[in-house]
């Protein structure tokens, strides 16, 4: 099944073309994947575990390296040498999904600054951009705290402020909201919502389709190393079959709003769009 792309001209920041990678082991991690992010979108990359996530993550700021296929950058196809990596790093940061991966400073500063000062940028400008980054995740009064004794959600959130250090375009998230309570990724969402709002484009990976629906612009759905469908979020309703065939159901609001209107208790009028919230359905209802 080839994969459905939604494209306008010059809007494509990052760009994956029949990408195919394959681990030492044999395990496929990529197979003729070919996904398109736009500039200043929030996407959900959407799919069982195991089905590429990690893999396509890793394409996207080159930790890894397509054996066949091309992946671009702006229009421009990604540089692999020493220079061209490094140049890719500053515009698209990535959080890994175990905050314990990325951290390895003694002090929350001492770890926002580390990207920074890789990039050669004097100590003025280096403390300048940690502390933007630290207040844009809420962690400036944390600023002189030992990684070590930070909450789960906390250092997450440091994680952020490191790659936001770097002031990048795009914002790779590999499962930011696993191993959170529920408080947690409401803070969560508010950082990455104000993110947004800056105008850094949004990439994350989950497979709950019900947290996706309601906060992604669009989703791109992955089966076994492949990118099967990119869906407008607005349009997830009609796309029972797309999600079916990875074996994801329909979000339950838009289940639940079908039942409602199958039995009159909406109306097509009421409800010109369906809704993306259980919140958005109470206030119809």
């Amino acid at each position: 099944m080839k994969p459905t792309v939604l494209n306008t001209p010059n809007s494509n920041l990052l760009e994956l073309e029949h990408v195919s990678f394959s681990y030492p082991d044999g395990g496929i991690g990529l197979d003729d994947c070919t996904l398109i992010i736009r500039h200043g979108s929030r996407n959900a990359l959407i799919g069982a575990n195991g089905s590429g996530k990690t893999t396509l993550f890793q394409h996207c700021n080159g930790l890894l390296q397509p054996q066949s296929g091309l992946v671009r950058y702006d229009g421009e196809a990604i540089d692999y040498g020493r220079k061209g990596l490094r140049q890719l790093r500053s515009k698209v940061g990535m959080v890994f999904q175990n905050p314990d991966r990325q951290l390895f400073s003694a002090s929350v500063q001492e770890d926002v600054s580390f990207g920074p000062f890789n990039l050669g940028l004097a100590e003025s400008a280096v403390r300048q951009r940690v502390a933007a980054a630290l207040l844009a995740v809420g962690m400036e009064a944390f600023a002189n705290k030992a990684v070590h004794n930070l909450s789960y959600g906390e250092k997450k959130r440091v994680c952020i402020a490191g790659v936001l250090a770097m002031e990048p375009e795009l914002l790779v998230l590999d499962e930011p909201m696993a191993g959170l309570d529920q408080r947690m990724q409401e803070e969560l969402l508010i950082v990455l919502d104000e993110l947004h709002e800056r105008g850094i484009t949004l990439l994350l990976a989950t497979h709950d389709i019900d947290f996706a629906y309601r906060w992604a612009d669009r989703l791109h759905l992955i089966s076994a190393g492949r990118c099967t469908a990119t869906l407008e979020a607005a349009d997830l309703a009609d796309c029972g079959d797309a999600l079916s065939a990875v074996g994801l159901p329909l979000p339950k609001v838009v289940e639940l709003h079908n039942r409602l209107m199958a039995k009159g208790a909406l109306s097509n009028e009421r409800t010109p769009r369906t809704p993306r919230t259980h919140g958005e359905l109470l206030a119809l209802l």
